[in-house]
């Protein structure tokens, strides 16, 4: 294994998150002595001045930013200025206050949402531009999009190394099973498992099941992102995937 992480300070902003804790189980198997998580508590990142006091504090060589405001269709629906405007002035000022410090690398985490509603599956990295996002996610895809924007621009101007990846959606462990802001498989298997507390014999399921999307297992995305935060240095989003997609209903039927 390479020694990458072995002397090197690495900032993972929502490390305490669902993904976050995979990504810090595959900094400490790597041997990273100097894994730091800022905590919302201490810096708030949608704040400038808390994101330049942070940056001070923590020293980092490298940036893995996880965080994100985010959740299922119906917290999409309620907030999506919210999740729009807090995602793009943290993701926005990060990149620029690394740049600034001279910071080795930044790791710009992005969405599957950022993808146009009407994207040919598998979806591919080229096919990032040919249209809009599904609207009731666009705001926050979007908002995580630019920050490809921004990372090229950047790398143009000024020679900044900072990539952009698009891990699909996550399960596994730990996963948000609120509810209202969890996504698919934790929103469906919490269902399954409400009906059988309560004695019913259905679910109901939004839409009519046709609709596919593309999961990984939230390990396997944490080792691709590790791996391209090692060995990725170039201006081209890349995609965190499986390669194939399930259908809706197929998959609920899984999980029944």
């Amino acid at each position: 294994m390479s020694d990458y992480f072995h002397n090197k300070r690495i900032v993972v902003t929502g490390g305490a998150g669902f993904l976050g804790a995979y990504i810090l189980k595959g900094l400490q198997d790597r041997g990273c002595g100097h894994i730091l998580v800022p905590r919302i508590e201490d810096y708030d990142l949608v704040r400038p001045a808390d994101i330049e006091r942070m940056y001070d504090d923590m020293q980092p060589d490298v940036v893995i930013h996880l965080a994100a405001v985010v959740g299922g269709i119906g917290a999409n629906r309620e907030h999506p200025g919210e999740f729009f405007y807090k995602n793009l002035m943290m993701g926005v000022q990060l990149i620029e206050q690394a740049r600034l410090r001279g910071i080795e690398k930044f790791v710009a985490i992005g969405t599957i949402c950022a993808y146009p509603k009407f994207t040919p599956v598998p979806f591919k990295e080229q096919d990032l531009w040919i249209g809009y996002p599904e609207e009731t996610n666009a705001p926050y895809g979007l908002a995580k999009k630019m920050l490809l924007v921004q990372s090229q621009a950047y790398r143009q101007e000024y020679g900044f190394n900072s990539i952009f990846l698009l891990p699909v959606n996550l399960y596994g462990p730990g996963d948000n099973f609120s509810p209202a802001s969890s996504h698919v498989i934790p929103a469906l298997i919490k269902k399954c498992v409400d009906a059988r507390d309560s004695g019913a014999d259905h679910i109901e399921c939004w839409g009519t099941g046709k609709a596919s999307r593309e999961f990984i297992y939230a390990a396997d995305a944490a080792e691709g992102i590790l791996l391209a935060t090692e060995r990725y240095n170039g201006p081209e989003p890349v995609n965190i995937g499986a390669g194939f997609e399930i259908a809706i209903k197929d998959l609920a039927e899984k999980i029944v």
